[in-house]
């Protein structure tokens, strides 16, 4: 079983900021974010994993005041910090390539897996959040498919540049005073629909060739573009019938883009409160959906659903989305949770405040278990990303009671298998081209 450490600014319950236990600057506070990254590394974690978004959210002023993922620190700069201070754990974060430039990724990307020994991973996005246009001087966010086309190119360029440089390129010599062999360098000489990019990039590869690629695609462009070139996904299943027709889906499409199945790891988000007993892990829960303030709420859910809910009745129910060739699969998966429950707007930001639309469990550390331990073996996911309601308690308590549990069962590591990504998950590099 392969697990992520998704970090999110105090926790992923949108109230974790405050709850006792919660650190109220998380989103500013290196020291804080490289104690959870070392917890981690100590709970043996495959990866340690940022989001990110390259906009403030434009929504209602009020609300947003009272929401705690409103700044934080730029993630790959975060990254470089925890190089230096972890040993084994990957390093994964997310950049757009909407609003990108390939070769300027691909070498910050590849200077990252370099300084970290070969433990850096890249998160492919495209953007779901149409407002983010604006930071960026463009009157209008991309439709989703011309989103995606733009994106396909942008991966086939970042692994071109990754593969400048071949096996055994660097020969050195002082004798001779040859320092590379000419004849294993690869030059990327692309010409596509939306770039054109010379190689080769000026970084030497790391321990593990070139950085994981990441995804977390969920439409059908996005499954798609996971099957060519995707290592990992990071999915947001609510049920384990969902998850096995995914994992089907995108492993069957692999065949056809001449993959191995096995080259990806599929971790659906799991957000878990867990205790030694149940009703402990409840009262943990309630405790937390008690802190949600309506106004946060009522704006995490506007941003979820790409609609603006102000002025809407909280307890009623959640209006008519109009048709929205931008918006993303997880706007049309709250919506469609709303009416087949018949929630009202209140009770639907209250079901998302901790996961935003992943799996959420709450109890004991054999039940959190029986649930990870079922889908894994029923072919729905090969280990989830998993989302601590509030830092730094939440992931203690992961660490201390479920991985114990789930190495009793032999279903985890007690040590890891290598010092780079690619070892830890299971995975070789890919062949180029």
């Amino acid at each position: 079983m392969k697990l992520g450490m998704f970090y999110w600014p105090c926790g992923h319950h949108m109230a974790a900021w405050r709850h006792p236990d919660g650190v109220a600057d998380s989103g500013a506070n290196i020291g804080h974010i490289v104690a959870l990254a070392k917890l981690a590394e100590r709970g043996l974690f495959d990866l340690f994993f940022m989001a990110d978004s390259v906009s403030f959210w434009r929504g209602d002023l009020e609300s947003m005041t009272r929401d705690s993922f409103g700044t934080w620190i730029e993630p790959f700069t975060v990254m470089c910090s925890l190089a230096q201070h972890t040993s084994r754990i990957g390093l994964v974060c997310t950049s757009t390539t909407t609003y990108d430039q390939p070769y300027s990724l691909a070498r910050r990307f590849a200077s990252l897996d370099v300084a970290s020994g070969g433990r850096a991973g890249w998160n492919l996005i495209t953007s779901a959040n149409k407002l983010e246009a604006a930071s960026f001087g463009v009157d209008e966010h991309l439709e989703k498919t011309e989103r995606y086309r733009r994106a396909r190119e942008f991966a086939h360029v970042v692994r071109g540049l990754w593969n400048s440089w071949g096996e055994g390129v660097f020969v050195r010599d002082k004798e001779t005073g040859l320092y590379f062999d000419e004849t294993r360098l690869n030059v990327l000489e692309h010409e596509g629909e939306h770039f054109r990019v010379r190689g080769p990039i000026n970084v030497p590869p790391s321990p593990q060739g070139e950085p994981v690629m990441v995804q977390a695609g969920a439409s059908d462009d996005g499954r798609q573009l996971a099957a060519e070139t995707a290592e990992v996904i990071f999915g947001a299943q609510q049920t384990i019938e969902g998850a096995r027709e995914f994992y089907a889906d995108v492993k069957g499409r692999m065949g056809g883009c001449g993959r191995d199945p096995d080259s990806l790891k599929i971790l659906p988000g799991l957000a878990v409160c867990v205790a030694p007993t149940q009703s402990e892990a409840e009262d943990k829960y309630e405790q937390l959906q008690d802190l949600i303030d309506p106004l946060a709420g009522m704006q995490l859910l506007s941003r979820r659903v790409d609609f603006d809910l102000t002025g809407h009745d909280v307890d009623g129910p959640l209006p008519e989305l109009p048709p929205n060739k931008v918006v993303s699969t997880r706007a049309q998966l709250f919506a469609e949770i709303g009416r087949r429950e018949n929630l009202t707007i209140r009770d639907l930001y209250r079901r998302i405040a901790g996961a935003r639309g992943h799996y959420e469990i709450v109890g004991t550390p054999e039940r959190v278990a029986d649930m990870m331990e079922e889908w894994v073996r029923e072919r729905a996911c090969d280990g989830f990303n998993v989302m601590p309601p509030v830092f730094p308690s939440s992931l203690e308590d992961f660490i201390d009671l479920v991985i114990p549990e789930l190495q009793r069962r032999g279903l985890y590591r007690t040590e890891y298998e290598g010092t780079t990504l690619r070892e830890n998950l299971g995975i070789t590099r890919p062949s180029w081209p």
